[in-house]
């Protein structure tokens, strides 16, 4: 599993965004995808999985109802579409992969790959 994230940019308050994370390997459909963010200061917190088939999703509580996750295995592509965006949003994005059977871990410890991250920057 090699991940590649894109996508970041500069939004305003109430934008949108989409992230991309392309993964160039074999396994994509067997591992749950997260996203994870780290704002300046702040530990890497989670965001929100996805499990392998795609039909099971997670958010943390900060970003219900605003962001989506998806995944197109065909394409070995994970999304994160960021809608309402406010400036607490602003970090550093990292997509993951953990391996596991059903459920997800939300941990930042318990992943197994990790892609470069992308900065998001929502003005106010």
């Amino acid at each position: 599993v090699q991940l590649q994230a894109s996508g970041g940019g500069l939004a305003q308050s109430g934008g949108s965004l989409r992230l991309s994370c392309q993964d160039s390997g074999r396994a994509f459909s067997s591992y749950v995808l997260d996203w994870f963010r780290q704002a300046p200061g702040k530990e890497r917190e989670f965001v929100a999985a996805i499990s392998r088939g795609g039909g099971i999703k997670y958010y943390a509580d900060s970003v219900k109802g605003r962001f989506t996750i998806s995944r197109d295995n065909a394409k070995n592509t994970v999304y994160l579409q960021m809608n309402g965006l406010k400036p607490e949003d602003t970090a550093v994005y990292y997509c993951a992969a953990e391996r596991r059977p059903n459920g997800y871990s939300g941990s930042v410890n318990l992943m197994h790959y990790w892609g470069k991250g992308t900065q998001v920057t929502v003005s106010s």
